[in-house]
């Protein structure tokens, strides 16, 4: 069989003292889930299904931000978005402004694989999703307690004599905490695909679509070069068109991997006072996770590398 390949990631963004009393819970769930993706690869199962699988398990793991552990809106709710891409024939699916859906990356996969279109949101992919059959949750199931106690002291600090632009910093600043969830395989046929999953940023304004969720930008795959997940702060990635951006320097500049992704978050955007994480693999099966933050927690193994779990540079 030829190399096969999986890295995941589960958000970037500043340390925090919540991240350093859960590390051990972090790891175990990192550990877990590329375990989950990295078996169907050793079976020979696909690319897509590897990330599905991975990023399926992050979301039932309440510790990182996506479905479980989703952050809250300003209304207290949570809002999530996801996609998923086969670099074998470049479809895509996509779901924005997803509530009540336990694993939106399901259904970005049933949107890819079970519909004519690519990227569907709020009321109509949810419908679509009970169409599918995928799983729905209440809200409540969602709401972690450690998400509603930030939530919370962000609404108190907002509600006290902050306004204008010193309530838009505030509400940066809380964002900041969180992040995503994603994973890149590569499969014996030469196949990879990328997947990206997020319950947004906590006290959002509601219907903010997360990158997330866009193809090229939170995700992109294409056997010619390479899967590419993002996470960091969204606005950024999105002006930026980070995943996309990192297969083009290899197929329009001749990079490799390692060096469009250190070029993009270190030299192309080294002004950019945002944070930026990515996770990535080429088609020869070689792995990249690129940051530009305190930390960013991933997990990557191939059939020439053994497993690697890391929360810190």
């Amino acid at each position: 069989m030829k190399k096969i390949a999986l890295a995941i990631h589960g958000g970037a963004g500043p340390d925090s003292d919540y991240i350093k009393k859960n590390i051990e819970g972090y790891k175990k769930g990192l550990a877990s889930a590329i375990e989950e993706g990295y078996s169907i690869l050793e079976k020979g199962g696909t690319a897509i299904e590897a990330v599905e699988a991975s990023i399926r398990m992050l979301e039932d793991i309440p510790h990182f931000n996506a479905g479980k552990g989703s952050a809250l809106t300003e209304k207290g709710e949570a809002e999530m978005c996801a996609s998923i891409m086969d670099g074998k024939n470049q479809n895509a699916g996509a779901a924005a402004i997803v509530k009540g859906v336990r694993n939106p990356i399901r259904l970005a996969r049933a949107i890819m694989e079970k519909s004519k279109y690519t990227y569907l949101g709020d009321t109509g992919a949810i419908e679509f999703a009970k169409m599918m059959k995928i799983p729905m949750e209440p809200m409540g199931y969602f709401i972690t307690e450690h998400a509603w106690e930030e939530y919370e002291s962000t609404k108190e600090e907002l509600h006290g004599d902050a306004v204008g632009t010193a309530k838009d910093k505030l509400s940066q600043d809380k964002a900041k905490k969180h992040g995503t969830v994603g994973a890149v395989a590569l499969d014996g046929d030469g196949n990879v695909a990328a997947g990206t999953s997020t319950g947004g940023l906590e006290f959002c304004k509601m219907g903010r679509i997360a990158d997330s969720s866009m193809i090229g930008v939170g995700t992109y795959a294409n056997n010619k070069t390479c899967a590419v997940s993002t996470t960091g702060e969204g606005e950024f990635h999105i002006r930026h068109v980070t995943a996309f951006h990192i297969a083009a320097l290899m197929e329009y500049k001749g990079m490799s991997l390692r060096e469009a992704a250190y070029y993009l978050i270190h030299e192309k955007c080294k002004d950019v006072k945002a944070d930026m994480g990515l996770i990535g693999v080429d088609v020869q099966g070689n792995l990249v996770a690129e940051f530009n933050t305190e930390r960013m927690h991933r997990a990557m193994r191939s059939s020439t590398q053994d497993l690697i779990i890391d929360i810190y540079p």
